[in-house]
């Protein structure tokens, strides 16, 4: 996929163009299925929610009801909000399946060097990530970035740093941060 193309066909749909987001879904969809079977791999085995599924749905909430209120200044910055998308649809669904379950003590969530993961056993520890997501996003805005690119969205760190416009060794630098932040305060809930 070239770069340059997604970025035009953003600027296009951003001009309320009515046939953009018809010539950016096939240039985007296999991107965003992968980092959707990412995510979803990492969910509780039984889960309602399937990779396709959530793939529809952030682009209904990036694509569809946009009509033009969205502005993208790059195909990263497009990945990025996606890779948001994505996260607030889980956040979503596990909210959901804790309000069923009613209680239950709080889970561990792992931090990794690769990827930050929560148990795929714990529908709450995804609740407990992301409110320590919301904290480091009003902390450290960079970071939260780097950690929704990588976490959310599926890129390397060195991915990650290209899409953010920061060199390869900020962004380790931003990793080591967040991980250590996020666990911290994963630790005190």
């Amino acid at each position: 996929m070239a770069d340059q193309d997604v970025t035009q066909i953003l600027e296009a749909l951003e001009r309320g163009d009515p046939d953009a987001s018809l010539r950016l879904y096939p240039l985007v969809y296999e991107e965003l299925r992968r980092h959707a079977r990412q995510q979803m791999a990492r969910e509780a085995s039984g889960h309602t929610l399937q990779p396709t599924a959530l793939v529809h749905e952030a682009w209904l909430r990036l694509v569809g009801s946009s009509s033009g209120a969205l502005r993208w200044d790059s195909r990263g910055h497009f990945f990025a909000v996606a890779s948001e998308a994505m996260r607030r649809i889980l956040v979503e669904a596990a909210r959901r399946r804790a309000s069923l379950k009613r209680g239950g003590g709080k889970d561990r969530v792992e931090l990794t060097d690769d990827v930050l993961y929560s148990d795929p056993n714990a529908s709450d520890s995804l609740l407990v990530l992301d409110e320590a997501l919301k904290k480091l996003e009003i902390v450290d805005p960079d970071s939260f970035q780097l950690v929704m690119l990588r976490n959310y969205g599926g890129l390397t760190v060195d991915e990650a740093a290209e899409a953010m416009g920061v060199s390869p060794r900020t962004a380790k630098r931003l990793w080591s941060f967040a991980r250590a932040w996020l666990q911290r305060e994963i630790d005190r809930q």
